[in-house]
C-alpha cells in the first residue's frame, strides 16, 4: 500500500498543470489558489522524491559550508563570548554591507548537482515572480507557495537561517528583535532573460545573498552596486563563487546586466513578526564609524541573546 501511495502522490504532482506566466505576472487569484490547494500534495511529492532518489541524492547539511565559518559558528554557539571570531571572517565593504566565504568550494559542486536534480524532478515549483518573475529560480521558505518542500533541504535551509544567518546578522547589523521570521528564494541571471535588477531596497532587516557559481562557471557583467547613504558613495561588488554578501535590507543596491555566462544565487531574508523591520538606517548616524553604529544597535543586547533562537513560531506572511 505504501508503494502505491508513493507512486500516486509523485505522479499526481507531476501531472499538475501549472498556472501560466501571464496569470502569475498579473497576480491572478487563481494562481494563489492553485498553490494553496495543492500544498499538501506537493509536500508529499517532495518527500517521496527524496525516498525515490535516496541512493544517489545528496543530503545537504552544514558540512557544505566553509570550514572556517563552520568552526567559528560552532564555537560561538558553545560560548557566545567568542563571537568576534565570526565577525573577523567578514570584510566590511561599506557600513552595513559585509562579504565572506560561505560555501566550501570543494563541496559546492555536490550542492549544485543536488539543485540540478531538484530542477529535473518534475515536481512543480513556484518561480519568485515578485522579482520580475525570475524564470529559473524557486521559493525556498515553507511560508511560500510552491516552495522546495523536500524535507532534507528544509532541514538544511532552517539550519542556515537559525545557526548561521540570524546570529551573524545580529552580530554585524544589529537586527535583534527584527529577525524572528525567514524568507528565501533562488535566482539566476542570464544574458537573454532575467539579466539584471534595478536599484531597490529589500523588505528585510537583513539580506544574505550567496553566490553558488562553481569556480569554472565564468560570467561577465552582473556587478552589484551598493549605495552608502552616509557618504554618498557607490561601491561595486563582484560575486565570487561560494561567497556571500550580508547587508541591511534598507541599503540601496542594483544588479548590472549580465553579458555572458550565468550567475546563480540563493537569497535569504530575515525580518520581524508581521514583516517588521528597523525603521532607522545608517544615514541617521551621520559620519560616525561603523563600530559606533554597531554599538548603538547592540545597546542592551547581550552576546547570549544574539546566539539564541526566537521564542515564537513562524508566521504565514510572505513578501511575495
Amino acid at each position: 500500500m505504501k508503494t502505491i501511495e508513493h507512486t500516486n502522490a509523485l505522479a499526481e504532482a507531476r501531472a499538475l498543470e501549472l498556472p501560466s506566466r501571464e496569470l502569475s505576472l498579473k497576480r491572478d487569484p487563481s494562481v494563489s489558489k492553485f498553490w494553496n490547494e495543492n500544498r499538501k500534495l506537493l509536500e508529499k511529492a517532495w518527500a517521496e522524491w527524496e525516498i525515490e532518489n535516496k541512493d544517489n541524492l545528496l543530503i545537504p547539511d552544514e558540512t557544505l559550508l566553509d570550514p572556517r565559518l563552520r568552526k567559528a559558528i560552532s564555537e560561538a554557539w558553545e560560548n557566545p563570548e567568542k563571537e568576534n571570531t565570526v565577525a573577523d571572517l567578514w570584510e566590511e565593504i561599506i557600513p552595513g554591507v559585509y562579504v565572506a566565504q560561505f560555501f566550501d568550494l570543494d563541496r559546492l559542486a555536490e550542492f549544485r548537482n543536488y539543485l540540478e536534480a531538484v530542477a529535473n524532478s518534475q515536481v512543480p515549483k513556484r518561480a519568485p515572480y515578485g522579482i520580475q518573475l525570475n524564470r529559473y529560480g524557486m521559493m525556498l521558505d515553507s511560508r511560500s507557495e510552491g516552495h522546495l518542500a523536500a524535507p532534507n533541504f528544509q532541514a538544511f535551509y532552517n539550519d542556515i537561517m537559525d545557526r548561521y544567518m540570524r546570529p551573524i546578522a545580529r552580530l554585524l547589523l544589529g537586527t535583534y528583535g527584527y529577525d524572528n521570521q525567514t524568507f528565501g528564494f533562488s535566482i539566476q541571471y542570464n544574458p537573454d532573460k532575467d539579466k539584471d535588477l534595478h536599484a531597490h531596497t529589500d523588505a528585510s532587516a537583513a539580506t544574505l545573498n550567496i553566490n553558488i557559481n562553481l569556480p569554472e562557471e565564468k560570467f561577465t557583467g552582473s556587478v552589484v552596486d551598493f549605495y552608502d547613504k552616509a557618504s554618498g558613495k557607490t561601491v561595486q561588488a563582484i560575486f565570487e563563487p561560494g561567497k556571500a554578501i550580508i547587508h541591511r535590507g534598507n541599503v540601496p543596491h542594483a544588479t548590472h546586466p549580465i553579458t555572458s555566462g550565468q550567475r546563480s544565487n540563493l537569497v535569504v531574508w530575515l525580518y520581524g513578526d508581521r514583516m517588521q523591520i528597523p525603521r532607522g538606517n545608517t544615514s541617521s548616524y551621520g559620519n560616525i564609524s561603523s563600530d559606533t553604529i554597531k554599538d548603538v544597535a547592540f545597546e542592551n543586547v547581550t552576546a547570549r541573546q544574539r546566539w539564541s533562537l526566537p521564542d515564537g513560531p513562524k508566521d504565514t506572511v510572505a513578501p511575495f
